[in-house]
C-alpha cells in the first residue's frame, strides 16, 4: 500500500468529509499543525509527561479537521482547488494525471518525507534548532505541493473528481 493512500485510509475520508475539507478554514487551520506539534513534543522539555496533553489534542484535531467545517460554498478557492487536486493524486493509478505534476508532487513529498528526518532528530536529541527547521521545512515542502494539486485541479477541469469508489 502507498504511504499516501494509508494516510488517506487512517483519516478515514470519505466523499462527504473530502467536502468538507475542501473549506479554507480546514485547509488553512491544518497548515501550522506540524510546527504546533513540533512545540508539544519539545514541551517535554519544560513539562514532562504533560506534554502528551497537547499533543493528543494536536492528533485528536488532526482527525476531526476535516469534518469540522461545512462544505464550502463554492471551489475556486486556492485551498480548496489544492483539496481537490489531492483527490486526483490520490487517485491517479485509476487515472491518470499529466506525468509533469505527478514527477513534481513525488519529489515534493520526498523532500517533505526527508525533512521530518532533522525534525525528529532535534526532538529526540533536544536539538531545537533541527527541530524547528525540519518542521518548517517539511511545513514549506507541503505547502509547495498544495500550490502543485491546485495547479493539478485546474488542469484536470473537465474531468470528473475521482470519488471514494475509484479510489480504493
Amino acid at each position: 500500500m502507498r504511504i499516501d493512500k494509508a494516510i488517506e485510509s487512517s483519516m478515514a475520508m470519505s466523499d462527504a468529509t473530502w467536502a468538507r475539507h475542501a473549506n479554507p478554514w480546514s485547509f488553512w487551520t491544518r497548515v501550522p499543525l506540524l510546527m504546533a506539534l513540533t512545540l508539544a513534543i519539545w514541551s517535554r522539555v519544560w513539562i514532562g509527561w504533560w506534554c502528551l496533553v497537547p499533543v493528543a489534542a494536536l492528533l485528536i484535531w488532526t482527525f476531526i479537521n476535516p469534518r469540522a467545517f461545512a462544505p464550502p460554498p463554492h471551489l475556486d478557492d486556492w485551498a480548496s482547488r489544492a483539496v481537490l487536486g489531492e483527490r486526483y493524486w490520490l487517485a491517479r493509478k485509476d487515472e491518470p494525471i499529466p506525468a509533469h505534476h505527478a514527477r513534481a508532487a513525488m519529489v515534493l513529498s520526498t523532500l517533505s518525507g526527508l525533512s521530518l528526518i532533522p525534525a525528529v532528530y532535534g526532538l529526540w536529541m533536544l536539538d531545537p534548532w533541527a527541530a524547528f527547521l525540519g518542521a518548517a521545512l517539511a511545513s514549506a515542502f507541503k505547502l509547495w505541493f498544495c500550490d502543485r494539486m491546485a495547479w493539478l485541479t485546474a488542469d484536470m477541469a473537465g474531468q470528473p473528481l475521482p470519488t471514494r469508489a475509484q479510489q480504493t
